[in-house]
């Protein structure tokens, strides 16, 4: 069969019939087949798979109505017409309710099947071109958020593109904020599994006296208020990928379990003694050195290797720099559709020279509030957070190939710095502080208390307060 050939089945006990369908069929370019009974064309469903079927209303064991129903039970997309005498019209007027796309009565002239033939295939054109359109923007929604042209987003998307048919697990590394749940949705949705469940989890959110259930489900009576029984998220994921974000926040004690899930591949739901088998690609992503944290015993060294078939490691937002241009434009596109809003060349300066501790998520937010408080169509340093402002007085180039010469102890006395500034003004009101930073609440509670900001504060406020 060619490339884009249509399979049409012919099914009628008179052989005349079926020989005139088939010789029509292969001059309009079908791929044809043929068979004298309803039981035999559904056993060769499997095998054959029909785009068109032509059935004869009036079979010897089975009716034409009967068979529709098992064909559109077995395979919906098939398009099936009724062939039919001058007294069935009634019964073929009843096909087409239960799904068949019309009738033809015999004889039918040539011309006649010929131009039945053609609407049916052009149906069957149709459909398949608007899943195809459908899949595609899918897709292309599910990779939002991933742009860019530099080198090293380049390589990650190579790296997505050949994950993305396979069952290795895979361990996504990256500051808060560069896209790393963005990166498993697209190894999981450009694959083979786009139509399978993805689990996200954020380990480092789930109660840790309910990370068990929470996983692994539980059984009724398990515990207080377990009125009834639960499946876990390995559960909800069978078949399809759990996505473990923030894996280093996970206990050691739930490190060893899941180390067991990975390795039996099956779960164990809290007060069950059964197992329950799952088959689940599994994908997790941290912005910790897990390497370093196994070194110190913070995390499990045999769950780390176990994890780590596989890594991508998320570039920061300061050192892909030139897509900072492409994601500005993304988001103004995204925050305002039916606006061709522009930046101004101090604005962008200012948003090239900024160190973004937030990335890309950071970034993202900062263009939603320039909408949101832009009165013109186009973003002004004014329009900026003015942590982002005021920064904007250093030349891009200075700043491009200062960043790049930062060591790791000065780039956490950068960040350290940028959160403390964030910090005043917003005196202190931590939800603001996250958003204007583009990280989650509790990440910013992590990071306050590793810079030991805002305890200064009260720490000066009490000395105050005793003298």
């Amino acid at each position: 069969m060619n490339e884009g050939q249509l399979r049409l089945l012919v099914v009628d006990d008179h052989h005349s019939i079926r020989k005139l369908c088939v010789t029509i069929g292969n001059s309009l370019g079908f791929d044809c087949s043929e068979t004298n009974s309803a039981e035999t064309a559904l056993a060769q469903l499997e095998m054959f798979s029909p785009d068109l079927v032509l059935a004869d209303l009036m079979m010897a064991n089975m009716s034409g109505l009967d068979f529709l129903k098992e064909i559109k039970r077995i395979s919906s997309h098939t398009e099936i017409a009724i062939m039919t005498g001058h007294g069935s019209i009634e019964t073929a007027v009843k096909a087409m309710r239960l799904g068949a796309y019309d009738y033809i009565t015999k004889p039918f002239r040539v011309e006649e099947f010929k131009l039945l033939l053609q609407r049916m295939e052009e149906k069957v054109r149709l459909v398949t071109e608007n899943q195809f359109l459908r899949d595609r923007m899918r897709n292309e929604l599910e990779l939002n958020g991933i742009v860019g042209s530099s080198a090293k987003i380049e390589d990650v998307l190579r790296l997505v593109a050949r994950l993305k048919d396979t069952r290795t697990p895979v361990l996504i590394m990256g500051e808060s904020g560069t896209g790393k749940e963005l990166v498993a949705r697209a190894i999981h949705y450009r694959g083979a599994f786009s139509s399978r469940p993805f689990v996200a989890v954020d380990c480092g959110s789930l109660v840790p006296t309910l990370i068990e259930s929470e996983l692994f489900g539980y059984e009724k009576g398990a515990f207080t208020g377990a009125v009834k029984s639960k499946e876990g998220l390995f559960q909800s994921a069978h078949g399809g990928t759990i996505f473990l974000d923030q894996i280093g926040e996970l206990p050691l004690e739930m490190q060893a379990k899941l180390l067991r899930v990975l390795q039996e591949k099956e779960v164990r739901p809290v007060g069950s003694n059964q197992r329950v088998k799952v088959d689940v690609r599994v994908i997790a992503a941290t912005n910790q050195d897990l390497e370093v944290s196994y070194k110190e015993g913070r995390f499990r060294k045999d769950l780390f290797f176990r994890l780590n078939v596989v890594a991508i490691q998320l570039p920061p937002l300061r050192e892909r720099r030139s897509d900072i241009p492409t994601l500005v434009h993304y988001f103004l596109n995204k925050f305002s559709p039916k606006k061709n809003m522009q930046v101004s060349q101090a604005a962008m300066n200012a948003l090239l020279a900024y160190e973004w501790p937030g990335n890309v998520r950071e970034l993202e937010n900062c263009m939603e509030r320039a909408v949101a408080l832009g009165t013109h169509n186009f973003i002004e340093i004014n329009d900026l957070p003015p942590a982002i402002g005021q920064g904007s007085g250093e030349p891009v180039g200075e700043t491009r190939v200062a960043a790049n010469d930062l060591s790791g102890t000065d780039l956490e006395e950068l960040e350290r710095t940028t959160i403390q500034r964030v910090f005043e003004e917003t005196n202190g009101d931590k939800a603001l502080t996250g958003r204007m930073l583009g990280i989650s609440r509790a990440t910013l509670y992590r990071k306050l208390k590793r810079y030991n900001i805002g305890q200064r504060a009260k720490s000066a406020s009490a000395a105050l307060s005793v003298s």
